[in-house]
């Protein structure tokens, strides 16, 4: 079974981040970098089923340069090789066109990715990749069973959604899921699977000639902070009663 899963690199969540001189991102020169958390529990999904159905898998990543470290960290994790699409772009349509290009010669049985990123939180990019592969998908997956000892080619997922409830689904593959965090436990990379990343191939795709995004952010800031306060006068079960309204309609935490 080839399962390939597609990872983002995105900054280290305790650091400190500072919008750019041009107001169009934040200052990445100073910054460490990690691998999504929802993609890394795509990816440890993936090494489970490797380990009960056979099979490879695959990372596959859309970025600069530096994106290889993080396809590294996939490889020592377990991962057998990774792909990589050097291009440095923010456009979710742009990303899921370079990993599709990538992985239509590929053809993997199963596409995983992580329901959303940290950084942006567009939560797109698998269900565009799916679209323009073609392929079924489902998102918000909490649970995944390949069906080949009962039906043979299929899938059988569990989604969750609102207040508690639960929805199972069979699909056919190929298929696109996207993976909530939280569904399995992760692993960490062993001194053996670090070295053994280093001698794993990474096959790396140039997209320099790829077409332009299509979506551009203008500007980004941070939100204005004021300070103003309020008094309620009148006894206290009066005042309480207009805090709760105006937290309830106007500050809307409620």
């Amino acid at each position: 079974m080839k399962i390939a899963v597609a990872i983002k690199q995105v900054p280290l969540r305790d650091s400190p981040l500072r919008v750019n001189a041009a107001g169009t991102w934040i200052e990445e020169n100073n910054l460490g970098f990690e691998i999504n958390e929802p993609d890394a529990y795509a990816l440890e999904e993936a090494l489970q089923l490797r380990e009960k159905h056979s099979g490879e898998v695959i990372v596959i990543s859309a970025g600069p340069a530096r994106v290889s470290q993080t396809i590294r960290e996939a490889l020592a994790k377990g991962a057998d090789r990774g792909i990589h699409s050097d291009v440095a772009t923010l456009d979710t349509l742009h990303v899921a066109s370079l990993l599709a290009a990538a992985l239509k010669t590929e053809a993997p049985d199963l596409i995983l990715t992580g329901l959303q990123s940290d950084d942006l939180g567009y939560g797109q990019t698998g269900v565009i990749l799916a679209e323009l592969l073609g392929l079924p998908h489902s998102t918000i997956i909490m649970q995944v069973q390949v069906m080949n000892d009962v039906q043979p080619g299929r899938v059988r997922v569990k989604r969750e959604l609102e207040d508690g409830w639960f929805q199972h689904i069979e699909m056919p593959l190929p298929a696109v899921l996207t993976i909530q965090s939280g569904l399995n436990k992760l692993r960490y990379a062993t001194l053996m699977g670090i070295k053994k990343a280093k001698t794993k191939e990474i096959k790396v795709i140039n997209a320099a000639e790829a077409p332009p995004g299509s979506a551009v952010i203008e500007k980004l800031y941070a939100p204005e902070k004021n300070k103003q306060g309020q008094i309620f006068d009148g006894d206290p079960k009066a005042a309480a009663a207009k805090l709760v309204e105006r937290l309830r309609f106007e500050a809307r935490v409620l």
